[in-house]
């Protein structure tokens, strides 16, 4: 019976199933390059706007060096984000 998938409890486990667990942690972390940006009130703004697309779980803003970068659990959509970065006010001018 220790061969079996399905545990004492009813429930059962597989290799499938244990495959989709291991892959939920994985983050997809994309940098680019933002003009326009000078204060702290830019920062608040692109974080605002970015953080709320789907899929996007951290926005980090740099803006000494222009940079803005997006984690996420999936590869960005670079047009999505240009036109949430463009609708603020903003000109995403690739990616860094």
């Amino acid at each position: 019976m220790s061969s079996s998938c399905c545990s004492t409890d009813g429930s059962c486990s597989t290799a499938t199933t244990d495959r989709a667990t291991a892959t939920e942690g994985v983050t997809v972390t994309t940098t680019y390059a933002v003009s326009g940006m000078t204060c702290g009130h830019c920062k608040a703004t692109l974080t605002q706007v970015i953080g709320g697309l789907d899929g996007v779980t951290r926005v980090d803003v740099d803006l000494d060096t222009g940079r803005v970068t997006v984690v996420g659990t999936a590869e960005p959509d670079d047009a999505l984000i240009a036109e949430a970065v463009d609708d603020a006010g903003y000109e995403l001018t690739g990616r860094a």
